[in-house]
């Protein structure tokens, strides 16, 4: 069969999830022809495959869309203070519809390759079904939380149960009364704990590394809520602006020991109550990761309400991490209570670590073969650069991404990259803040590109040597957050 002929097109984005909905809608009046590709079958990108029992955003309702869309926040139905998986997905689904931008969409085909031409000036792009697009600029946006990590255990492919990845989750899988393992405390983790431990008989959590894990305190939202986030809309996203972390918290400016020790558990009982671990970081003191004895004693406070939750001291024990308190935090509420329960064990894989898994179950260094009809694997993704590299993408001189980034990526802003020419990540490595401000900056360097003198491939590089030693700089300011927290604390 002879090769599809080329197409051309400006911009060529590769995923329709957040970033790819909401780059194609920034782009759409610049006057250029769009294309959109996805390999899944829809809209959605993490929020269509990710459908485990428990999904949700740990992002206030209010601030997890797109910032310049004050007219769908104050219209469109939001029903909790976090969004469910299921809301997520028809909220994305709607914002397509309304904006009409699903003519710009093409599905089920992914990603093989991109390769800069250089004596074009344009992206060769081929997917899976064949076609070829050449196009001038090429914005990669398949998300930060699409690279499944998948654990490597001896005998993985023996197991006669059922074994899926949270990312992956089959919608006939029931696993009501069954015997259920789940491998990993993360984010996933902690969410399908939590939910299923009431159906499954019984449920047994292995763990490698505990996190910490801060009550949610999700709730409905009330008409008084939904007024009162209409009505401040501008002054949130002002505030979201300019603030550390970028969450709509109100980031204080108040040194930990600044107060008597009877006035700081005070503090920080109100933030356990009022939920969400990044707000229990930022909302009441500055410096609990950066100052080592203010995130000993953060520790201690978490510990100690760990303790009080979880009736079994040896349950308790196991849940508690050993390391500082300076990772993205999980936010869920009724995760350690669920460890109340008699059909609910953990096995601590510092322990005991797995030798295998059989064709029935998981075999552990003590001999012990626990025995399961399902395993859960919440074991987490290759985030942020993962898919990035994972792609065959090949910049200028036949460089390819993966080996310009081998010892660690390099950007700018988390959306030039050196070498590169004409490709726009939405939501690389060493960005900061959230996913509308990058789309938006991306609208104003294409614009000023497409008026400028100044050729598109020289701007990668003359961006790229102008932030690096900046970005030095400024994380130079920021080491002791590395002490405490080798793998450092992650913004959206």
């Amino acid at each position: 069969m002879a090769p599809k002929p080329a197409q051309h097109i400006d911009i060529l984005i590769v995923g329709a999830g957040f970033g790819g909905i909401g780059q194609a809608y920034a782009l759409r009046n610049l006057g250029l022809s769009i294309k959109v590709v996805d390999s899944l079958p829809d809209v959605g990108g993490t929020w269509l495959t990710n459908i485990y029992p428990g999904a949700l955003s740990d992002t206030e309702s209010f601030v997890y869309r797109f910032s310049w869309d004050a007219e769908d926040l104050q219209t469109y139905h939001w029903s909790r203070r976090y969004l469910q998986q299921p809301e997520i997905l028809a909220c994305l689904r709607h914002f397509v519809e309304r904006l009409d931008l699903r003519k710009y969409m093409q599905f089920n085909m992914e990603l093989q390759s991109a390769k800069w031409v250089e004596e074009t000036g344009v992206w060769e792009v081929r997917v899976n079904t064949g076609e070829i697009y050449w196009s001038r600029y090429f914005i990669p946006a398949m998300g930060v939380l699409s690279k499944p990590n998948f654990p490597d255990i001896p005998g993985i492919e023996s197991f006669k149960g059922r074994i899926t990845h949270t990312s992956h989750w089959p919608a006939d899988l029931d696993v009501t009364n069954k015997r259920v393992g789940v491998l990993g405390c993360g984010a996933s983790g902690v969410q399908v704990i939590t939910n299923i431990a009431p159906h499954v008989s019984p449920l047994t959590v292995f763990i490698r590394r505990p996190q910490y894990a801060l009550p949610s305190n999700d709730r409905p939202i009330t008409p008084a809520y939904r007024t009162w986030a209409n009505k401040h809309y501008d002054q949130i996203w002002a505030q979201i602006k300019t603030s550390f972390v970028g969450f709509g918290y109100v980031e204080s400016d108040r040194l930990y020991f600044s107060v008597d020790p009877h006035r700081r558990e005070q503090l920080l009982e109100d933030l356990w109550s009022n939920g969400n671990g990044l707000r229990f970081m930022v909302e009441h003191f500055c410096n609990i990761t950066t100052n080592a004895d203010a995130n000993d004693a953060v520790c201690d406070f978490i510990r100690r309400k760990t303790y009080q939750i979880v009736n079994d001291p040896e349950k308790a024990r196991k849940l508690i991490p050993n390391e500082r308190f300076a990772r993205r935090p999980i936010s869920n509420d009724g995760y350690y209570e669920t460890f109340n329960r008699e059909n609910v064990s953990i096995v601590d894989l510092k322990e005991t670590p797995i030798e295998e898994i059989t064709t029935d179950g998981i075999r552990t260094a003590d001999g012990t073969c626990h025995v399961l009809d399902v395993i859960i694997l919440a074991t987490g993704f290759d985030a942020v650069e993962g898919n990035l590299i994972r792609a065959n993408t090949v910049g200028r001189d036949g460089v390819a991404l993966k080996d310009a980034w081998a010892k660690g990526p390099k950007s700018y802003l988390g959306s030039f990259a050196a070498g590169f020419p004409n490709m726009f990540m939405v939501n690389g490595p060493k960005g900061a803040l959230g996913m509308s401000f990058r789309q938006s900056r991306l609208v104003l360097s294409l614009s000023r590109m497409l008026s400028s003198v100044l050729s598109v491939p020289e701007w990668s590089m003359v961006l790229g040597e102008l932030w690096r030693p900046r970005l030095r700089q400024e994380v130079s300011g920021v080491r002791d957050v590395s002490k405490l927290r080798k793998g450092a604390f992650s913004v959206r």
